[in-house]
């Protein structure tokens, strides 16, 4: 039986230039020059399920683009083609907007609101806000990224994802840091709880009791997690914490540890504990990628839950927290589940440079 007839795609010399143009351009989203990488191809006479295979998406996302088109032209690209009364908005005036978000910024603003940009180029600012939106543009957010500069940042990247889906066998591997410089704080006034329909409130100010640093050893495969308070995060204090993993650890297993570049961790003394320990290994992160240790994420639970929003009278108190917050955890244990394997995030990584070129 034969399928449902593909949609013949033909653009215009301008259509066809413009979207030469997005797919090159380095300061356009993804998702919108794949849609016009799409739209290159079905003019080329390419099928769906050629373009899905080229462009890594599914076929029916390839078609769902192949319909629209022809029935909204540029506006077909956006998430959320516009129903109901006809068009008063024209493809120059929606590409115009979106060049200018893109490639501009308003005199003394450091980006465009709907209402700068509206007065910019004649438009309501929901019409603005409807186009931003259909194209997935938010200029009001900023997120932060760093790269790692690290020499060996491929290496690194395969020698501890290698631990983590493909552990050496008779061996245990530990994701080590410290969370240091936990503050013990009180509010300056009682948190007031929470209602329906009101949320917790707390004061904006406070009192320092003091601080207390956390050095924590995550069993990658069972989830269970060492944890030790100490006063300050020297090379002392890690090599004594290294002495309490060596300690709960299974005698008769080799230790693996994963860890930062921190200089705490690479100091002649701790080297010489180190080196008369044959059957400790440790596996250094690249720099500047603090996402590649497991136990980072169980630090950040462990804020969310119990630090941030807590009230501490003193680091006695502070540190109790944390301590049964360690043992409630280490109850019912459960290992973090890694799955980007170290090919995903060398490309990921790889593709993100080329976009900022």
């Amino acid at each position: 039986m034969a399928g449902r007839p593909t949609i013949a795609i033909q653009l215009t010399e301008d259509e066809h230039n413009e979207f030469e143009a997005w797919t090159r351009r380095s300061t356009i989203g993804q998702s919108i020059a794949q849609r016009a990488r799409t739209i290159l191809m079905c003019n080329k006479g390419l099928n769906n399920t050629q373009i899905a295979r080229s462009e890594g998406i599914a076929v029916h996302t390839a078609g769902r683009w192949r319909r629209r088109f022809p029935q909204h032209r540029l506006e077909g690209l956006g998430d959320a083609p516009r129903s109901g009364a006809p068009r008063k908005i024209t493809d120059e005036q929606v590409q115009e907007v979106i060049t200018k978000t893109l490639e501009t910024t308003p005199k003394n603003a450091t980006h465009w609101s709907t209402r700068k940009m509206a007065k910019e180029t004649g438009l309501s600012h929901d019409s603005i806000q409807r186009i931003w939106k259909a194209f997935g543009l938010q200029p009001h957010r900023s997120e932060n990224f760093q790269l790692s500069t690290d020499p060996f940042f491929v290496e690194k990247v395969r020698d501890v994802i290698g631990l983590y889906m493909s552990p050496p066998e008779n061996a245990v591997v530990f994701s080590v840091d410290e969370k240091s410089q936990i503050q013990a704080l009180e509010r300056s006034q009682p948190v007031l709880p929470m209602k329906p329909g009101t949320a917790e409130r707390q004061t904006h100010d406070y009192y320092r009791h003091g601080t207390t640093t956390l050095f924590a050893a995550l069993d990658v495969a069972t989830g269970k997690v060492l944890g030790k308070c100490y006063q300050r995060h020297r090379q002392d204090e890690f090599i004594d914490f290294l002495k309490t993993v060596e300690k709960n650890a299974p005698q008769d297993k080799d230790i693996h540890i994963v860890l930062d570049n921190y200089s705490t961790h690479k100091t002649a003394k701790v080297k010489r504990w180190l080196q008369r320990r044959p059957h400790w290994n440790l596996h250094f992160i690249p720099t500047h990628s603090s996402w590649l240790n497991q136990v980072e994420r169980f630090f950040g639970k462990i804020t969310m839950d119990t630090i941030r929003r807590g009230v501490f009278r003193s680091v006695p108190e502070l540190k109790k927290a944390i301590t049964d917050y360690l043992e409630e955890t280490n109850k019912d244990p459960k290992p973090f589940s890694w799955t980007a394997t170290a090919d995903h995030v060398v490309e990921k990584t790889s593709s993100f440079c080329s976009g900022l070129r």
